[in-house]
C-alpha cells in the first residue's frame, strides 16, 4: 500500500492533539521507544490489541494506543539469548546502529510483556504458552526493579525476533514539549497465550477489527494519534495477522505536521522533513 502524503484526521481541535506545545522553544531531543501491533485472527478477520490509557499519562494521556514505550538503557545487554534476525538485520530495517537495534527489539519484547503480559520468548524451538509462572516477574519488569535480561536468564527463556517484523518510523514533531522516536513492529499473539490489561498505564484494554477502532474515533468514541490512525487503516486492508506478518514493508522515517482546518486537522507527511 501507498501511504498517503497528506489526509484529514477527524478529531476535533481541542481533542488531545497538541500541534503548539513547545512552539517557543527549542526542539526536545526524541527519546528511542518502540511500539508493538499485536494482532490476532478473530471471527470476522483480523483484530488488533488496543490500550485506553490513563489520562494523566505525560504522553499520550487519554488517547488508544498499541502497546509500547521508551527504551531503558538495559535494553541494549548482549548478554540476551537471542532467537530470529540477529541484530545488524534489524539495524539495517531501522537504519540504525546494531546497539539501538538490539535495544529496540529487546523493548519491544519487554513493553509488551509489562503491558498486554504477552510474551515473545521461549526456546529456540518453541514459544512460551503459558505465561502465569511469570506474574512476578512482569511486575518487577514494569517497575525497573530487573531488566529484560536479568528475567529471561532467570527465567531460562530466549529472546524470539523471529516473532517480530518492522512496521513504521515516526518522529514526535518538534513543537511537542514530549518526543519519541519510535519503531513500529508488528507480531501475532502466541498461540496459548492471552492478552490482558493489567497494566498500570491503561484504563481499558482489548481486541478490536481496525475499521471498528477507526469508526469509533470518528465518532468520538475514543482518540487516536495520527500514527495510530493511519496504522490501522493500513493493518485493516489485511485478512489475517499471517498475511501481515508477511508482507513486505519499506521502513520510511517519518515526522507528521498536523495544520488546523476549522474543526479538523491536516496531516502532512513527508519523510524528506525528518
Amino acid at each position: 500500500m501507498d501511504r498517503p502524503r497528506e489526509f484529514l484526521f477527524d478529531i476535533p481541535v481541542g481533542a488531545g492533539v497538541s500541534t503548539r506545545a513547545n512552539a517557543d522553544g527549542p526542539p526536545v531531543k526524541p527519546k528511542d521507544a518502540a511500539t508493538v501491533i499485536l494482532t490476532r485472527d478473530g471471527a470476522d478477520g483480523l483484530e488488533v490489541f488496543l490500550q485506553h490509557r490513563v489520562k494523566g499519562m505525560p504522553f499520550a494521556g487519554g488517547m488508544t494506543v498499541f502497546p509500547g514505550g521508551g527504551v531503558d538503557p538495559r535494553d541494549a545487554d548482549t548478554s540476551v539469548a537471542w532467537a530470529g534476525p540477529p541484530p545488524s538485520w534489524w539495524a539495517g530495517q531501522f537504519a540504525c546502529d546494531e546497539s539501538l537495534a538490539r535495544a529496540l527489539v529487546c523493548a519491544a519484547v519487554r513493553e509488551t510483556f509489562e503491558e498486554s503480559g504477552v510474551l515473545l520468548a521461549g526456546t529456540q524451538d518453541a514459544v512460551v504458552a503459558d505465561v502465569a509462572p511469570y506474574a512476578e516477574a512482569r511486575k518487577a519488569l514494569e517497575s525497573r526493579e530487573i531488566s529484560l535480561a536479568a528475567f529471561l536468564a532467570d527465567a531460562r527463556l530466549t529472546l524470539r525476533a523471529d516473532l517480530l517484523r518492522p512496521f513504521a518510523h515516526w518522529v514526535t514533531p518538534p513543537q511537542e514539549s514530549r518526543r519519541y522516536d519510535t519503531r513500529f513492529f508488528s507480531a501475532k499473539l502466541p498461540e496459548g497465550q492471552r492478552a490482558d490489561g493489567a497494566t498500570s498505564e491503561a484504563l481499558a484494554t482489548g481486541w478490536q477489527r481496525p475499521s471498528a477502532a477507526i469508526g469509533d474515533a470518528r465518532d468520538g468514541r475514543r482518540m487516536l494519534m495520527p500514527p495510530t490512525w493511519l496504522t490501522l487503516v493500513e493493518i485493516d486492508e489485511f485478512a489475517t495477522a499471517e498475511a501481515l506478518l508477511a508482507a513486505p514493508r519499506e521502513i520510511v522515517r517519518t515526522m507528521p505536521t498536523l495544520i488546523k482546518e476549522g474543526d479538523r486537522f491536516r496531516v502532512v507527511l513527508d519523510p524528506t522533513e525528518v
